[in-house]
């Protein structure tokens, strides 16, 4: 797989060194764009793209300032590109952008159903979401705008993304900074032939704002990036039954989130495929630095994640299987291999003071561990840890929750096959290390799980489990010499 995936990335990376060396320049200045700051130039900044898209194409560019603008479209063979010091700012007036009517959301930029777009350079693309999203509640409260204001915020759909790019063949986004969205940030749907490198993004400006949510696409490459999400940093989502998210590289990569640093799901219609994540370090995560969930009928299969640093995230692994939105579909997860990894794990809120924090938790509950965690009818099926080392806080407390390791308190545990995915689902789970549940042919291979202050539950619990390998453990905790550290309940081991 990793041959295949770096012949990829060799190909969606010529095909962008070719684009970028055949681009004629436009100065957007020349369109009679103004880079104060204040004046609006939406009708400039898109009649400069129609016109480049209709004379051979080529990049529209934006010297140092500040260019204001709501909802563009980019057009084929058009690349925007920013010059150090340039900002394309988000207009403050929610009423300055497009809710398109294609795809139901709204955002600054927008590509559909273009081919050989980008955007280029070292500036920002600043989507000024705060500003947009609290004076949209404003227009809510006076009733100029209906909404039903769920959670104390306007639905997702209509405060504005930096980027949304839908159906486009040969994208590149490069070099770029994008900052504050109102939303998603950077949503890439059913795209072909995608590459992102050398991007920073910032999206912590509001509420569920993810950093890169890459939708139903084939062929993706995503490297040497900086994400800092207040939502999930890196997700791969399969919006349509008929879809797929398959063939995506991700490397050298660093991402911090108040919900998970690197996500498959939750949505999960179609599924994922042939996937490989490779040199992520993940930083003060509130949630998993590994989720991989099927919940919705779809499937997960043929996913490589190779060389994971975490720290100051409060789980490593997590892997579900669920029945949310399933209907007569039957989801699967299989093959999946997650090797050389370290995660440091806090006994404290990791996103605790960012300004947008995942939400507290519903107590009681101990530090959860890491997970595997099928369905009695829909079982995960080979997956493979190897080269993994997670340090715990430990110190969890019996009388404050407590969650056994007996056949009947094992079993008695919920199996929340409709209920969101996430790793405090179950609140207290009976290991501190792994806890592994209606899983088949999993392996783990020199596995090494360290607690700092000893912990009533045991290191790891399998339960209804199937060929299951365990070769080269090493547990350690302080006083714990004549600790049973393993416990398999209806569960057999892998036949030598």
């Amino acid at each position: 797989m990793i041959k295949y995936q770096k012949a990829l990335w060799v190909m969606i990376w010529i095909w962008c060194a070719g684009m970028t060396a055949s681009a004629k320049d436009y100065p957007v200045l020349n369109f009679g764009a103004k880079n104060d700051g204040v004046t609006l130039n939406t009708t400039i900044i898109q009649g400069a793209i129609d016109y480049i898209s209709e004379n051979g194409g080529g990049r529209l560019v934006f010297a140092p300032g500040i260019y204001v603008t709501g909802s563009v479209y980019i057009k084929s063979n058009v690349t925007l590109h920013l010059e150090n010091k340039a900002e394309l700012k988000g207009s403050p007036n929610p009423f300055d952008y497009v809710r398109d009517g294609y795809i139901g959301w709204t955002s600054l930029v927008f590509s559909l159903k273009q081919e050989n777009i980008g955007i280029t350079g070292e500036g920002t693309i600043n989507a000024n979401g705060f500003a947009a999203a609290t004076n949209m509640v404003d227009h809510i409260h006076k009733g100029i705008v209906v909404d039903a204001l769920s959670l104390d915020r306007p639905d997702a759909t209509i405060r504005p993304n930096t980027i949304y790019f839908r159906e486009c063949e040969k994208v590149n986004v490069t070099g770029i900074t994008q900052k504050d969205p109102g939303s998603w940030n950077f949503v890439i749907d059913q795209c072909t032939d995608v590459l992102i490198d050398r991007i920073h993004i910032d999206s912590k400006a509001y509420w569920n704002n993810d950093g890169i949510d890459i939708v139903d696409c084939d062929r993706v490459v995503i490297k040497n990036s900086y994400i800092d999400a207040s939502d999930d940093a890196i997700c791969f989502k399969s919006h349509d039954p008929s879809k797929i998210c398959q063939n995506v590289v991700v490397d050298n990569c660093t991402v911090r989130s108040s919900a998970s640093g690197l996500k498959f799901g939750t949505v999960n219609r179609g599924g994922f495929r042939n996937i490989t994540v490779t040199n992520l370090k993940v930083i003060d995560t509130y949630r998993s630095a590994i989720t991989i969930q099927s919940v919705d009928g779809g499937v997960a299969e043929n996913i490589l994640i190779d060389g994971v640093k975490s720290y100051n995230t409060a789980n490593a692994i997590y892997i579900r299987m669920g029945d949310r939105w399933s209907g007569d579909k039957t989801s699967s997860l299989n093959n999946v291999t997650i090797k050389n990894v370290y995660a440091e794990i806090p006994l404290s809120k990791p996103d605790s003071g960012y300004r947008y924090e995942g939400p507290v938790e519903d107590l009681p509950r101990n530090i959860s561990p890491s997970a595997i965690v099928g369905l009695p009818n829909w079982r995960i099926k080979d997956i493979t840890l190897s080269n993994i080392e997670i340090v715990y806080p430990g110190g969890s407390n019996p009388h404050y929750a407590k969650r056994g390791t007996s056949k009947e308190e094992l079993e008695s545990i919920p199996e929340m096959h409709h209920a969101y995915p996430e790793f405090s689902q179950f609140k207290e789970l009976p290991a501190w290390g792994f806890y592994v549940r209606h899983a088949d042919n999993i392996t783990f291979d020199n596995v090494v799980l360290k607690v700092k202050d000893s912990d009533y539950r045991p290191a790891i619990v399998i339960d209804d489990a199937k060929d299951i390998e365990l070769k080269n453990i090493n547990i350690s905790e302080p006083e714990s010499k004549k600790k049973n550290q393993i416990i398999l309940n209806n569960t057999t081991k892998r036949k030598k």
